[in-house]
């Protein structure tokens, strides 16, 4: 498990045991991602968080590697 996957794993253990956190989390990301985890995202970047139901299920398309440029800020970006 890498890095991003082991972090996500654990926002999202923290939003099924803790409510209060996973309704922030869905009103506004970027405050929960800091109140809880001290993980400060730069103003440039947008987080949008959505949970799935039993009759309903989301799909993320990541980016395409090769129109990522490979640089230390755009892996720092990336998680």
């Amino acid at each position: 498990m890498s890095t991003n996957d082991s972090v996500k794993a654990k926002i999202i253990q923290k939003a099924w045991e803790d409510e209060a956190f996973k309704q922030q989390l869905l009103a506004n990301p970027k405050a929960a991602l800091k109140q809880a985890f001290n993980i400060t995202l730069p103003d440039d970047i947008k987080v949008k968080a959505v949970e799935e139901t039993s009759t309903e299920f989301v799909l993320v398309i990541p980016t395409n590697p090769s129109k990522i440029l490979v640089t230390s800020d755009a892996v720092a970006a990336v998680w």
